[in-house]
């Protein structure tokens, strides 16, 4: 009888991936040793490390060239006391922290971006990177932050990850980083620098704090523009062995480390979290011991979002079970989400649970299997909230969409909504999985599949440098038969959609089109606030958020924008409404 092949068992490992050496010509600390780092290393509780000077490898090579030579007096029976008693440290360090080679490079623009390499990775290998990516030869010892044209960020991505190496935005949301807070330009190339397949995490400076406004709230995959969600870590960025009384804003090694879940202490271990869509495997470093962390109350707090939801139970009855693969097939068909089977995201209810949650488990997988076409490979595992068991789905973003349940019902997701997919919708799901099979662009197969668009949904498309984030724009109606018919622009995600009814429409298209019909024909005898061309018809609250409705003055007539939320505001809307730029 075969063995049955057991898991091994995750452990909370604490990694500091943005360390720099006397090798950084800005290291504050001239008189500081390789050895000094990883004591200190050992008195912070790291169990990894890199090491990442500013676009060279010397810190490491040093380190390592160290070691080295010790070995070679021991070897030679011609170490002094001091020199062994060096080594003997060195040898207990290195079995106790993983040390990984690492580089802060400076992509054009000033972007810095880290690259971590495995410990086997040989250092003339990193530097005939470095090379690559433009350092000149003359400076790969001189770890200094500005070394002239270099290559672009996009570019560093993919050589870092063709050389197997772990590519993460250093410091992401602050100088230097690649969400651009303060740079003069952004929009899609923000977008192609935080959602690029090579980058496989952000460092943040506010991951200890909470809420949709931190940078792991913004890119948690719940923005139209920024679909996939991002691993976000913290790093020290140490110039400092230590942080005194007088630079404490200034870190020392360890002093901004994150923790991660894993079955081993390995750089494998490392890569295989941050390639997963398994978000609750990380967590900013307590640095009191003996505080909870219950990432599923975390997720509860976040609540209902077009990534995540939750279920109560998961009975036939009711329809419980069905609600639960309808979320599987559009998370699979959107961006991708978490479902959690045992409670619901009333923080006012307590959580009910499962009563026998690895029977839940396998009845779920069962019928995702079963049910769901083509096939969608889910993980599901059991967890603890407070003293209840609950179960949850990893579902990751369908790589051959359309995804159907019992081969004929498609269905999509929108903010906290899954609804089934009308046609144009469908039409993109499919667009999109010919686009991977082919190689094709989904702009051309928009060309080749679905047909030249009319002229006006095309200047539509293209005139959205105004249009709010989130919402539904009416751009048309159409009455045959005595039914009208609606073409919409869904805000959050840019989708043109035609031929939407009252029947077919999905709760926030069905606001829309209910709202546009109660306006007045003459929209000078509507109370509309005016702050130039950008107009307020109303305001509200939707599940305690603030949702809007507006109407724009363009070259062609007006522009109507319904239930826009707080996410979806920007430039001329936030003056509208009084709110101020972050």
């Amino acid at each position: 009888m075969a063995k049955k092949r057991s898991h091994p068992i995750k452990k909370w490992s604490t990694i500091d991936l943005h360390i720099h050496t006397p090798a950084s010509s800005d290291y504050q600390q001239k008189d500081i040793t390789y050895l000094d780092i990883l004591l200190q290393a050992e008195k912070r509780g790291l169990d990894i490390i890199a090491f990442t000077d500013h676009n060279t490898v010397a810190g490491y090579r040093q380190m390592r060239d160290e070691i080295e030579q010790l070995e070679f007096l021991e070897s030679l029976n011609r170490l002094m006391a001091d020199e062994r008693s060096k080594l003997e440290e060195y040898h207990r360090l290195r079995d106790k922290i993983l040390i990984l080679p690492g580089i802060e490079f400076t992509a054009t623009f000033g972007f810095h971006i880290l690259g971590i390499f495995h410990p086997d990775k040989s250092v003339r290998d990193i530097e005939h990177l470095l090379i690559d990516l433009n350092i000149p030869r003359d400076q790969l010892d001189n770890g200094s932050a500005t070394v002239g044209a270099t290559s672009d960020v996009l570019t560093a991505y993919r050589r870092i990850a063709e050389e197997g190496g772990l590519v993460i935005a250093a410091h992401a949301n602050s100088s230097n980083g690649v969400a651009m807070r303060g740079f003069p330009f952004g929009g899609q190339t923000k977008i192609a620098y935080t959602q690029d397949s090579n980058l496989h995490a952000l460092e943040v400076t506010d991951l200890e704090q909470k809420g949709r406004r931190t940078t792991a709230g913004f890119f948690s995959g719940t923005k139209p523009e920024y679909p996939r969600r991002m691993h976000c870590i913290q790093g020290s960025d140490a110039h400092y062995s230590v942080s005194t009384q007088q630079r404490k804003k200034i870190m020392g090694v360890g002093d901004r480390a994150t923790e991660v879940l894993i079955p081993d202490v390995s750089f494998e271990a490392i890569f295989d979290l941050f390639k997963s869509n398994d978000f609750a495997r990380t967590r900013p470093h307590r640095q009191q011991q003996g505080q909870a962390y219950d990432f599923v109350q975390n997720a509860r707090d976040e609540g209902t979002n077009i990534v995540q939801d939750f279920h109560e139970g998961l009975s036939i009855r009711g329809g419980k079970r069905y609600a639960i693969i309808a979320d599987v097939c559009a998370f699979a068909n959107t961006n991708g989400g978490t479902l959690y089977v045992g409670l619901n995201d009333d923080l006012k209810k307590p959580v009910i649970g499962l009563n026998d949650p690895d029977r839940a488990k396998a009845d779920l997988d069962k019928e995702i299997s079963n049910r769901i076409s083509p096939p969608l490979q889910c993980t599901l595992d059991v967890h603890s909230t407070g003293s209840k068991k609950v179960v949850r789905i990893l579902v990751p973003r369908g790589d051959d969409p359309p995804y159907a349940i019992d081969d004929s019902k498609i269905y999509v997701r929108s903010e906290a909504e899954t609804g089934l997919a009308v046609r144009d919708e469908i039409v993109d799901l499919v667009s999109r999985g010919s686009a991977r099979q082919l190689a094709l662009t989904p702009e051309l197969l928009e060309a080749t599949v679905v047909g030249e668009p009319p002229a006006r949904l095309e200047k539509v498309k293209d005139d959205t440098e105004f249009s709010p984030k989130t919402g539904v724009e009416v751009v048309s109606t159409i009455d045959r038969g005595g039914t009208k018919y609606y073409t919409l622009r869904d805000l959050r995600n840019g989708n043109v959609v035609k031929n939407v009814t009252h029947k077919s429409a999905r709760r926030l298209w069905l606001y829309a089109i209910s709202q546009y019909d109660k306006l007045s024909p003459d929209l000078n005898h509507t109370s509309i606030s005016w702050q130039g061309n950008f107009g307020l018809l109303s305001r509200g609250k939707k599940n305690k958020r603030s949702r809007y409705d507006f109407i724009q003055r363009s070259p062609e007539g007006y522009r109507y924008y319904f239930g826009v939320t707080e996410d979806g505001i920007h430039g001329p809307w936030k003056e509208l409404v009084g709110q101020d730029d972050e």
